[in-house]
């Protein structure tokens, strides 16, 4: 870009693809036959996106429920560890509870409530910390 008032200037393109895009014709193909506009493309899928959406839907229940599960048996874990040795009624009830919050975000997690169940992971793994900073 030059400092000169009078040159003219098109916008600056960052893709390569829009580059190559804006290059060609938009009605022609490398076959030389124009596009249609009005036929559909066989080529493309409008079901990729939802079919991709739905996979990571999925993926973040499982991802929930299965996180919620295993930080809620092992907060269950280490509240039964602290029972059966001495330390204060509270670190075990900590643990308990954190546990317990933990398992409410695994069943969030499994019905679809994916960013409710993280932060009541996030939560009840700060009750389970904070009850071990008393042990």
């Amino acid at each position: 870009m030059s400092g000169r008032a009078d040159s003219d200037t098109d916008p600056e393109i960052t893709d390569p693809g829009a580059a190559a895009a804006q290059d060609t014709e938009p009605e022609a193909v490398p076959g030389g036959e124009p596009i249609d506009a009005d036929e559909p493309d066989d080529d493309a899928e409008p079901d990729d996106d939802a079919d991709d959406a739905a996979e990571g839907a999925r993926r973040a229940r499982w991802t929930a429920a299965g996180t919620g599960t295993v930080l809620a048996l092992a907060g269950l874990a280490a509240a039964l560890l602290r029972l059966t040795r001495s330390a204060p009624a509270l670190v075990p009830a900590a643990y308990a509870g954190g546990a317990a919050v933990c398992a409410g975000a695994a069943v969030l997690g499994s019905r679809g409530r994916t960013r409710r169940a993280l932060w009541l992971l996030i939560v009840g793994v700060m009750v389970m910390a904070l009850g071990d900073q008393f042990d």
